[in-house]
Parts: C-alpha cells; sequence; structure tokens
C-alpha cells in the first residue's frame, strides 16, 4: 500500500512499496521491529543493527527511537522544515494579495502559478533524492497562486480566508490531537479504505470537471455553491484530514527508524500539499455557508 502522497511514496519512507510501518507485524503503536521492516537497514542506515540493547528493546517491543547522531531525521527537523516551506507559501501569498489587484491579468497569474507548482511537485515526486530549491520554488509558486485566490474569494467574502485559515489550523490541530492519543490507528486496513476512496473521489471531480468544460452540468456540477456543493467539500477535508494521519504516520515511522536527514524535506513537501488542499477546500466551503452576500 502506498502513501497518499506522491512524495512519500517515491522515497524515503516507503522505499520497498509498502508503509514503513506495514511492512512486518507491527507492534501496537510502533513501527514494525527488528531489521526485516526496516527500510533503512538495507542501505546500512539501521542504527540498531549493531547495538545489543536497541535489539533487546526492539524484542521486547519498546518502540525504538532514532539516535542522538548527525545525519538522522529528528522531528526537529520536520518542524523546521515545514515552517520554512509552509512560511514560503504564506509570504508568496502575502505578496500576491499585496501586489496583484483582482482582474483577468492576476486570474491568469494564479492559474500559471498553480501549473508552474504542479510542475514542481511533480518532478520532486519522481526524484529519488528531496530538492530544497524544488520544494522551496513549489511552495512559493502556490503560494501565489492561493494569494490570488483568496484576495478573489475576499472581495466577493469579506474575511473568508481570514476564516479558511482558521479552519485549516483547527482541522490540522485537531487530526494531530486525534492521532497522539491514539483515537486513530493507522494500519494497513486503514490506509486501504481511505486511499480507494480518495481516489474514488479524485476521479469523481475529475470526470464532474470535464462535465462542466463540456456544458453538460451547469453551475459547477457537484461544486457548486449549493448544498450540494457544501456535503462535497466537507467530504474533501476529510479525505485531507485522512492524508494528514498518513503524513503523521510515515513521519514518526521515518524517525524511528532513523531515516537520513534530508527526508525531513520530504516530510515537509508532503505535509504542506495536505495543508494546502486543506484550505483551498475550506475557503470554498466558508464562502458557501456565506451565502452570496
Amino acid at each position: 500500500m502506498r502513501s497518499s502522497n506522491p512524495v512519500f511514496s517515491r522515497r524515503g519512507f516507503s522505499r520497498d512499496n509498502g508503509y514503513a510501518g506495514f511492512n512486518a507485524a507491527p507492534q501496537a503503536g510502533g513501527p514494525a521491529t527488528g531489521t526485516q521492516g526496516n527500510p533503512y537497514a538495507q542501505q546500512g542506515g539501521n542504527p540498531y543493527a549493531q547495538n545489543p540493547y536497541a535489539q533487546q528493546d526492539l524484542q521486547y517491543g519498546t518502540p525504538p527511537q532514532a539516535p542522538v547522531t548527525t545525519g538522522r531525521m529528528t522531528m526537529d527537523d520536520v518542524v523546521m522544515r515545514s515552517s520554512m516551506t509552509l512560511g514560503t507559501v504564506v509570504v508568496g501569498a502575502i505578496l500576491a494579495w499585496a501586489l496583484l489587484p483582482v482582474s483577468t491579468t492576476s486570474y491568469g497569474l494564479a492559474i500559471g502559478s498553480a501549473l508552474v507548482a504542479f510542475v514542481l511537485a511533480m518532478v520532486q515526486s519522481f526524484k529519488r533524492t528531496a530538492s530544497p530549491a524544488l520544494i522551496l520554488g513549489y511552495a512559493a509558486f502556490e503560494g501565489v497562486f492561493l494569494g490570488v485566490i483568496s484576495e478573489m474569494y475576499n472581495s466577493r467574502w469579506s474575511g473568508a480566508p481570514f476564516q479558511a485559515v482558521l479552519g485549516t489550523m483547527a482541522v490540522t490541530g485537531a487530526t494531530l490531537l486525534v492521532y497522539k492519543a491514539g483515537w486513530i490507528r493507522v494500519t494497513a486496513r486503514y490506509a486501504r479504505i481511505g486511499m480507494a476512496i480518495a481516489i474514488a473521489f479524485v476521479l469523481t471531480m475529475a470526470v464532474n470537471l470535464l462535465l462542466v468544460v463540456f456544458g453538460v452540468a451547469p453551475d459547477g456540477g457537484l461544486r457548486s455553491m449549493g448544498p450540494l456543493g457544501a456535503v462535497v467539500g466537507i467530504i474533501a477535508i476529510l479525505i485531507g484530514a485522512f492524508f494528514l494521519t498518513l503524513d503523521f504516520k510515515q513521519i514518526e515511522d521515518g524517525i524511528a527508524y532513523g531515516a537520513p536527514r534530508e527526508e525531513a524535506w520530504l516530510a515537509a513537501f508532503g505535509l504542506t500539499m495536505t495543508i494546502v488542499w486543506i484550505y483551498v477546500e475550506m475557503l470554498r466551503l466558508v464562502a458557501i455557508f456565506s451565502g452570496d452576500d
């Protein structure tokens, strides 16, 4: 089972075509134990292989902790890279909002920025190593896109972007709280079911877009600004929260297995894409509930 996130599915957290925590029978609440389930063991990256005390901990089911050595990813690394990536998105959005007034030209720039961001994201996703330049470039262009559409929404629904930011923070924080509390256990079955729903949703939205483009589905079809659009938006936000749980699990396992420090850039990249997804859907949802005023 691959990650919801193309970044994680290509490199690092699922090198053997599966979740690091799902490759062997995992201990409850922890990643798979032993070197067989460690995706970094084959490349000499297993910090526990020569440590009899660490192996003893694994034998008794204690989740491994990455050693405090240089070159290993830590939570601080993930937080720092995520702050840099999300910060770049925010700066790009603020500059676009301040410098690009709502107009046909700004809409064109927004679409162009979104396409460039998509290309950069795909290039990084298929690279075998993290490229900070690509990741930060993606974040900058994504920020321009978000800044323009946020200003557009704000011009019609005053305060919608601010409410969407608060909603995104609430969803992200609540998902992290639920995950850390153990109320959601990220298992292979959970991932399979969630991914099936997510893929079905994306395919349905693609078909809906084609119907709208060819005039078969007026007023946006499933993405209308009415009650149906609100239901679809809520489903999209829930899928985004599902993506977050997979991201949290893979980051946790990557740290536990002693993943290389550069993997923190991939973690930041994946989290940024998921949070952007949630924000865009939250923005639409706020606009729907705000009505036509």
